[in-house]
């Protein structure tokens, strides 16, 4: 990951947008954003607006697994908790956010959305894979580290 390659990574904050460098041997501590003091990488799900959505795929260093979903979808709030599960058990090596496809239906249409929940992996700017449907904390976990090798 370039997590492992580099002294420090590049992390969105997503309350205020703004990019942060946090040093490697920093990520397991929680860093908080140094323009507005919320959590980067604490291991928690954290929600997306469309600016910091397009934001943290461009610019962060980590991959961000993102679940697009939407308050009436009961897969989506079913497939919540176990989301929160997996956040836990990849961080701080990936960051898990949500972008609710209702609030921001043109960054669904330009993600390509169909059907959700859905779950799409970035990694340096550009998707790595997706995974359609609710899914069990391992098989996010399992589906993540199969796609980022």
């Amino acid at each position: 990951m370039p997590a492992e390659t580099k002294t420090a990574v590049k992390l969105c904050c997503a309350t205020c947008g703004q990019m942060n460098r946090v040093p490697n041997e920093r990520l397991a501590q929680g860093p908080k954003c140094g323009h507005c003091g919320d959590p980067l990488d604490d291991g928690r799900v954290f929600e997306l607006d469309g600016r910091a959505h397009d934001k943290a795929i461009r610019g962060d260093d980590l991959p961000l697994l993102v679940d697009y979903w939407a308050a009436w979808c009961g897969p989506c709030r079913a497939m919540a908790p176990e989301f929160k599960k997996a956040a836990m058990e990849l961080a701080p090596a990936v960051r898990l956010a949500k972008l609710n496809t209702e609030d921001h239906p043109d960054i669904a249409a330009r993600a390509r959305i169909q059907g959700i929940p859905a779950l799409i992996l970035y990694r340096g700017g550009r998707e790595v894979a997706r995974l359609a449907g609710a899914r069990p904390a391992r098989d996010i976990v399992a589906f993540v580290r199969q796609s980022l090798g």
